[in-house]
């Protein structure tokens, strides 16, 4: 199935809170943006944001200029459903990372489990087009992956784990990785998963 598919029917037939993704609360990203230092007066797009609620909290802490991009259209009009008259607060991109091309520059990047999705090293450099496009010398950027000792697939669909080298790695020379910690996360079921976060910031 098409990548746009997969995620469409993905959230066409589960709720939101019935992915091995979900959280209640969107602590470990809230976590790396006071470990940046990053405030409402930042602009923030967050990759592959599906029906997370970290923009409601954004909202809520007096962020002005949020942007979120997803594949799935589905995913993003959940979202928008649940911020009712808020969702006019928000600028929402229904897009393809590996073609989306932003047409500014953000100060922080935040990807929660979207590049390990990545598995061809095209369509990491396409990811890296993109991270280039929409950041700015002193942009944070955030990412999020399985780690070593984490699943070998969401979804259904296989991934790449990643530690924090690695990740440094495939970003290249023109970012540099300022912080790395470990993370476990617990699906709705109970299992648990183990999650490499990496801050950066753009040289």
């Amino acid at each position: 199935m098409e990548p746009r598919e997969h995620w469409r029917h993905v959230y066409a037939v589960k709720r939101p809170d019935e992915v091995s993704w979900f959280q209640g609360s969107p602590g470990p990203s809230l976590d790396a943006l006071d470990r940046c230092g990053a405030g409402p007066d930042m602009s923030l797009v967050d990759v592959g944001a599906g029906a997370s609620s970290l923009a409601d909290v954004l909202l809520d802490r007096g962020w002005t200029d949020v942007t979120l991009v997803d594949i799935s259209e589905t995913a993003l009009e959940a979202s928008r459903l649940r911020l009712g008259p808020r969702a006019s607060k928000v600028r929402w991109e229904a897009a393809d990372i590996r073609d989306w091309r932003p047409d500014r520059a953000f100060d922080v990047w935040h990807d929660r489990a979207v590049f390990h999705f990545l598995t061809e090293p095209g369509d990491r450099a396409a990811y890296r087009n993109a991270l280039i496009d929409g950041t700015h010398p002193g942009s944070h950027v955030i990412l999020a992956t399985f780690a070593p000792d984490g699943p070998d697939k969401c979804s259904g669909l296989p991934v790449r784990r990643y530690d924090a080298a690695a990740l440094a790695d495939e970003l290249g020379a023109e970012f540099e990785l300022v912080d790395d910690w470990r993370q476990t996360h617990v699906t709705p079921w109970g299992s648990e998963q183990s999650f490499q976060w990496c801050l950066f910031t753009r040289r």
